[in-house]
């Protein structure tokens, strides 16, 4: 069964599930969202030994787990932060938000619904901390143009390890970073009025490059070296990309840490039993191949804790399928608001009022993944890399819809771009000097200028920046880390060609333009085409 099927209307309003008792008072709603967050955290190690979370600890997570739901199988729509923000907003798949659908560039649809102006209509007070939607101009984000942006006591926390790094004692400093997300949260607090319940929206960036190199040890105890064995299987289990890893994990940590301190403020007011906490993040690691920008489970495996002790029974471990859209439809459904009928999103309150852990509903057996464009200049063409997936518990399909172009785009001696490969500094330290869809850093830059040349570490370079096949299918039972393409192998022709069609099958009824009408609708103006960063306005004399 299809788990996100929902008729492609452009109006009307239909009630999906039964919302919230009104007997209920509407529940307070307070979203985490990490940039660049995979799925980390000392939860998932408890149920899932032998990767990087062994080593993690992220007790904040682990209490909203604990006391809530934790899911398995959260994934993003799109593992590139505007389209994945655009569809979470939106409650759609990234494909029907128009020039949401792309990084730069990406201008708002203001004909779309997003489920915090839902909930403001409905009376709700809402308002953000750091990042939410950020395509360029401020007056184009469907959240935060007409929400109140908390963040006058500072922004700091989006660099967390470089500020920390850079102080005497670095305890000092950070607490000076969480008593900046106290602050911001209690600003955004002290603004409701009297019975008003809340939507906020904390959202810092400092899982997203650069951080400091050496910082996870440093700053979080974290031993490179606990990784030895750990580490996703498209990685050289090397120093450099252990360090690399470990340093990630440590703003994983900074991130839980952050978190804690909402909790604490919330339990302050006394409001924390009747407030629904969700924490995830838009999409796996930066800078890493496999990760950020792929549709492999590195790029697109999210995590996913809901506590809501009112409403959800908790200490429940659940392996139904998510995809983050599902967020807007369940927000909104938990507001006592109809959800709007073009939503693709399916509200999560069935899954989480239950009381069973595992499956929950059958019929969420399956999320269905994209990408378009993610860095304009990351091609000479400036062409994005269309490509769709399906995943389901034993399988992940993927259609590369145009196999000639380069996944993390040109670089030195491929495509269109020719040269010597820039040097270690310029590839870790600058995302566009080659391959511009993977972000500069110490893996990026190791693995560019080690593994080309080398028939043991090739394969790695070509995890990396090679071209793909148009299809591409991983038996997930023999290949948890999807590193061996079985798209040719004939045993697994039916099972290929049955996910084809399921994908297929979605995307038409969805309205994909990448595959109605003659396709090409994202390898035209607006969508690809050269971007340049607009100039700032001139201040008024």
């Amino acid at each position: 069964m299809l788990n996100h099927f929902v008729p492609f209307f452009l109006t009307g309003m239909l009630l999906l599930s039964c919302p919230a008792s009104a007997e209920t008072s509407r529940p307070n709603i307070l979203f985490a969202f990490a940039d660049d967050w995979g799925r980390y955290a000392s939860a998932y190690a408890a149920i899932e030994q032998g990767g990087p979370s062994d080593i993690v600890s992220t007790p904040n997570f682990d209490r909203i787990a604990k006391e809530g739901v934790l899911f398995t199988n959260a994934f993003v729509n799109a593992p590139s932060c505007t389209p994945c923000r655009s569809s979470l907003l939106s409650g759609q798949y990234f494909w029907r938000t128009g020039r949401g659908a792309i990084l730069q560039g990406a201008i708002w649809d203001e004909n779309i619904p997003s489920y915090p102006l839902i909930l403001q209509k409905a009376g709700y007070h809402i308002g953000h901390t750091y990042k939410v939607w950020s395509p360029g101009s401020p007056a184009n984000a469907p959240y935060g143009a007409r929400a109140t942006s908390y963040g006058k006591k500072g922004s700091r926390f989006n660099g967390f390890s470089q500020f920390v790094d850079k102080q005497d004692d670095a305890e000092v400093g950070r607490n000076t970073l969480l008593n900046e997300v106290r602050g911001n949260f209690k600003d955004f607090l002290a603004d409701r009025e009297d019975g008003e319940p809340f939507c906020y929206w904390w959202g810092p960036t400092n899982c997203h490059r650069k951080w400091i190199q050496g910082s996870g040890k440093k700053l979080w105890g974290l031993n490179p070296d606990d990784l030895k064995g750990k580490l996703p299987g498209c990685l050289p289990d090397v120093p450099i990309v252990r360090e690399d890893f470990a340093d990630y994990l440590g703003e994983a940590m900074a991130f839980d840490a952050g978190l804690g301190v909402l909790l604490d403020e919330l339990k302050e007011t006394g409001e924390i039993d009747n407030t629904i906490i969700v924490v995830s993040g838009d999409h796996g690691a930066p800078g890493f191949p496999n990760g950020k920008c792929n549709l492999y489970d590195f790029g697109t495996h999210v995590p996913l804790a809901v506590r809501w002790p009112k409403q959800v029974p908790g200490d429940r471990v659940v392996h139904d399928f998510v995809c983050l859209p599902d967020l807007a439809a369940t927000f909104v459904d938990a507001g006592g608001e109809t959800v709007p009928q073009v939503m693709t999103g399916k509200s999560l309150l069935p899954v989480l009022t239950s009381d069973k852990s595992g499956v929950v509903d059958p019929m969420r057996d399956s999320v269905i993944t994209g990408r378009e464009r993610h860095v304009a200049r990351a091609r000479t063409d400036w062409m994005p890399y269309p490509q769709r997936a399906i995943r389901t518990e034993n399988f992940l399909y993927i259609r590369n819809f145009k196999p000639d172009r380069w996944p993390m785009g040109t670089g030195p001696g491929y495509g269109a771009a020719a040269g010597e490969m820039p040097a270690f500094e310029a590839l870790r330290e600058n995302t566009f000097a080659a391959f511009g869809d993977l972000d500069g850093s110490p893996t990026k830059a190791w693995i560019a200028l080690n593994c080309e040349n080398n028939p043991k570490q090739r394969k790695y370079f070509d995890f990396a920046f090679a071209q793909r096949p148009e299809e591409e299918l991983y038996d997930l039972k023999l290949d948890s880390h999807q590193v061996h393409n079985v798209a040719a192998e004939d045993r697994y022709a039916q099972v290929k060609s049955d996910l084809s069609s399921r994908l297929m099958q979605v995307l038409k009824e969805t309205g994909d333009p990448r595959v109605t009408g003659d396709g090409s609708t994202f390898d035209k103006p607006p969508f690809a085409t050269e971007w340049k960063r607009p100039a700032p306005g001139r201040k008024k004399k």
